[in-house]
């Protein structure tokens, strides 16, 4: 029998790579703002509304020909480790279901290969997601509540917070003002000798965003003792994405998220497809790197309801 501290690390490590968050509280039909006199906290809600995709009914990405999104892992002075996936987010659910949305993330490549994992959020804001785990090794189905807000997602350089638990509400927002983004985003350099099969034609910095108005907004926690005292994004005045987030504990900046946003077909400009996720310790220098290659995204797909559901794991190939 699997111990639960294992599954527990395995459950960081699927979340980890399938680098989904729910809002939680966040309306779904949030309006997108006629007035450009925002508040902070209107600002950290499109934020999130942005990141979970609520302008879409659904959003995938999935295998197309050779190309699949893929997770990098490494750390300083070490060889990088791959996980390659695909993923479905459900947010086409009417108001008056219990479900608000749901994630399902299935796993290629790597040790966890031929691993699923189906996490639901609900209407309710005080219910607990709930996440299922399809662990091929045991061909069964196991369940979890969530985790804590500061627990890291198996080996990765990004927190359960980070990714899937923190809500506008767990901080407190402050508009330092606008200003321009003057930089290319971070990636992770491999030297060709330590590339493989999902490394070998990874994307060079993503630059594009170089020039664009953003707003400033300090989010300070609101937990005690927590690893970070605030954090600092910049957000686009357009699209509401959010291209870097620095976390800061003693007045010292400790770590690093970037995010490079791509655009979509549909017609809403908070309608963006993810072109990767990068993330730096600065401490100890660990990098993580979720590379979505372009022609996999895909928004409102055909996809049945049935898909986001416990037979779907159960079906998945090793």
């Amino acid at each position: 029998m699997m111990k639960n501290k294992t599954i527990a690390t395995l459950a960081g490590a699927l979340l980890a790579a399938s680098a989904t968050a729910f809002a939680g509280g966040v309306p779904k039909d949030l309006p997108y703002p006629t007035s450009g006199n925002l508040t902070a906290d209107q600002i950290a809600q499109q934020v999130y509304f942005v990141n979970h995709f609520y302008a879409m009914k659904n959003y995938a990405i999935v295998k197309k020909g050779r190309k699949i999104t893929t997770l990098i892992l490494k750390g300083k002075g070490e060889k990088p480790t791959t996980i390659t996936l695909e993923r479905y987010l459900n947010n086409d659910y009417p108001p008056d279901d219990p479900i608000k949305a749901q994630d399902l993330a299935i796993f290629r490549s790597g040790k966890l290969r031929g691993t699923g994992m189906l996490v639901t959020d609900y209407n309710d804001d005080n219910k607990s997601q709930s996440y299922m785990i399809w662990l091929p090794a045991l061909r069964k189905i196991r369940r979890f509540a969530q985790p804590a807000h500061d627990d890291a997602w198996g080996g990765s350089d990004f927190t359960f917070g980070d990714v899937v638990l923190r809500k506008p509400k767990h901080e407190t927002h402050e508009l330092l003002g606008k200003e321009t983004f003057n930089d290319c985003l971070g990636y992770m350099e491999i030297p060709k000798n330590q590339r493989g099969r999902y490394t070998r034609n990874l994307p060079g910095p993503a630059c594009e965003h170089k020039g664009k108005e953003v707003y400033k907004l300090k989010s300070t926690t609101k937990f005690k003792n927590w690893w970070y005292d605030y954090r600092i994004s910049y957000v686009d005045t357009k699209t509401f994405a959010d291209y870097r987030t620095e976390y800061f504990k003693d007045g010292k900046k400790i770590k690093i998220i970037d995010r490079d946003w791509k655009d979509s077909p549909l017609d809403d400009p908070r309608a963006l497809f993810w072109g990767y996720w990068y993330g730096k310790t600065l401490a100890t220098g660990h990098e993580t790197w979720a590379v979505i290659p372009e022609g996999v995204s895909v928004a409102n797909g055909n996809f049945k309801r049935k898909l986001w559901s416990e037979q779907t794991l159960r079906k998945i190939k090793r």
